[in-house]
């Protein structure tokens, strides 16, 4: 009896211990998320060997055939057109052309070098240069003339922390000074950059965005334009040149083209007999900048954790999905052409391979592999950003149970400067009714430059970035309901 009655409440806890509901908070296969897969994936997808990934190029597509042959190896299914990975849609680019001539006092200057048109243009014209000290030179007549000018810094002038300040600064003083010319009559403008412009890294910028002109994906709708004035910025030693009275003869010629890009697609099944219908969508891209101009002798804009950083994360937590599947099916969606203005995933928001109905939340990435170890950022998350407060919330409950971030939200501010809530792949999703969240661990110094490179990476953020979505798609994909829209 006695040890019967020892026996008793020993038996009782162990009965209350196995009565207790299993947690489904945290994801069964985490340990399929491995750092040395992480690490090996980010060296060589953002290595020089594929030039920075430019979308329209053969490297972004070198590219794009990794990312599928990685996920084919990973077990995932293939999920673009034609029983494919690939899903290629059209790209129209305008820029200017390569036999644009340009001189000034009959020496003849090259294009994207000595001079850049700030968007593409066709324009021919010749004569003498009406040199303006500053905007208050604009009293005298200017209809028809040729006018050149200092860029004046930009009112007001963009936060000194903002990321890629110079190019801002440059796009706004001309955006501005510009426009206030065009009202005036004038036939064409050049600005001659001030030491702000001219220092390496932005000048550099300037010039590989200007270099790149335009971009719309095929078929986009038309909107009414303004027809182009004759914007060029100049490198500050033409001054002098300028200032005298140039003559100048000018035949610049835009040309347009298309070229295709590309989105990677893939799959993986859900168990549950009808949940396995729906979709959660894991969202990159795998482009980034290609080649450009260089910076302290390097021109491979490698783009590692913009957004190799990702790529790599949505393999790990495919191999991981395929060792144990949610209730619900998963898509992987690598969009092409981001940095062109998000035109992959415009194009998969537009052209889906499953039912649109059928996704019922996308969790997208870009940039996770930077910054302290302890902080990331959650964007759509908060009003007016935020459409699905249960998506937020699975979010922040995968957080709260395995990585613990201290979780900054102010970058969703709609009155943050950076506006960094629309920088990436979820915006035509949110925008297509499907709820929508954007994991981040926000910019850096190196961001948009050269230097964006797999050794600046810090491994163990990137592992625990991809296992708070990995963890998140979980809880999303054993719910029975699926994660309601506000106001819905």
């Amino acid at each position: 009896m006695k040890k019967l009655a020892l026996l008793i409440p020993a038996l009782l806890a162990y009965s209350a211990i196995v009565a207790q509901p299993k947690s489904t908070t945290l994801p069964p296969a985490l340990s399929s998320i491995k750092e040395a897969d992480l690490k090996r994936d980010i060296f060589d997808i953002a290595s020089d060997g594929f030039r920075g990934r430019r979308a329209g190029t053969i490297d972004e597509f070198r590219a794009a055939a990794w990312v599928a042959q990685k996920a084919m190896e990973a077990g995932l299914k293939p999920a673009g057109e034609d029983g494919t990975y690939f899903q290629f849609y059209n790209i129209k680019r305008t820029q200017m052309a390569a036999n644009s001539m340009l001189s000034v006092n009959n020496q003849p200057l090259t294009l994207s070098k000595d001079y850049w048109a700030s968007q593409p243009v066709d324009a021919r014209f010749s004569g003498n240069v009406k040199w303006l000290n500053t905007m208050a030179d604009t009293s005298a007549d200017l209809q028809g003339k040729i006018v050149a000018m200092p860029i004046l810094p930009p009112t007001p002038l963009p936060a000194k922390w903002i990321s890629l300040y110079g190019y801002r600064y440059a796009a706004l003083a001309i955006r501005q000074q510009s426009a206030i010319l065009r009202r005036h009559g004038v036939s064409a403008i050049i600005f001659v950059a001030d030491a702000v412009i001219e220092s390496e890294g932005t000048l550099a910028f300037v010039s590989h965005n200007f270099q790149e002109g335009q971009y719309v994906v095929q078929g986009s709708p038309v909107t009414a334009r303004v027809k182009p004035l004759p914007t060029l910025l100049m490198r500050g030693a033409l001054a002098q040149q300028l200032k005298a009275g140039a003559s100048i003869e000018a035949d610049l010629r835009a040309e347009t083209y298309l070229y295709p890009s590309v989105n990677v697609i893939a799959k993986a099944a859900g168990t549950d007999v009808k949940l396995k219908e729906e979709y959660i969508l894991f969202s990159g891209h795998h482009d980034h900048d290609g080649i450009g101009n260089p910076v302290a002798q390097d021109s491979i804009w490698n783009g590692a954790d913009d957004n190799a950083s990702v790529t790599v994360g949505m393999l790990a937590i495919g191999r991981a999905w395929v060792a144990h599947p949610g209730k619900r099916s998963v898509l992987f969606v690598w969009h092409g052409a981001e940095e062109r203005g998000l035109l992959g995933s415009r194009w998969y928001a537009a052209h889906p391979t499953v039912n649109k109905q059928s996704i019922v939340a996308v969790l997208n990435g870009d940039m996770i592999g930077r910054n302290s170890v302890d902080s990331a950022a959650l964007l759509g998350s908060i009003a007016p950003h935020k459409n699905s407060t249960a998506l937020v919330d699975m979010a922040y409950k995968a957080n709260s149970s395995l990585t613990k971030f201290n979780i900054d939200t102010s970058w969703d501010d709609a009155k943050h400067p950076e506006g960094w809530y629309f920088r990436s792949d979820h915006v035509p999703y949110a925008q297509a009714g499907i709820p929508s969240i954007f994991f981040t661990s926000l910019l850096h110094p190196d961001y948009h430059t050269p230097k964006d490179e797999p050794a600046g990476i810090s491994i163990p953020k990137l592992t625990k970035m991809t296992k708070w979505m990995y963890a998140t798609g979980w809880l999303v994909s054993q719910t029975t309901a699926r994660p309601a829209l506000d106001g819905k």
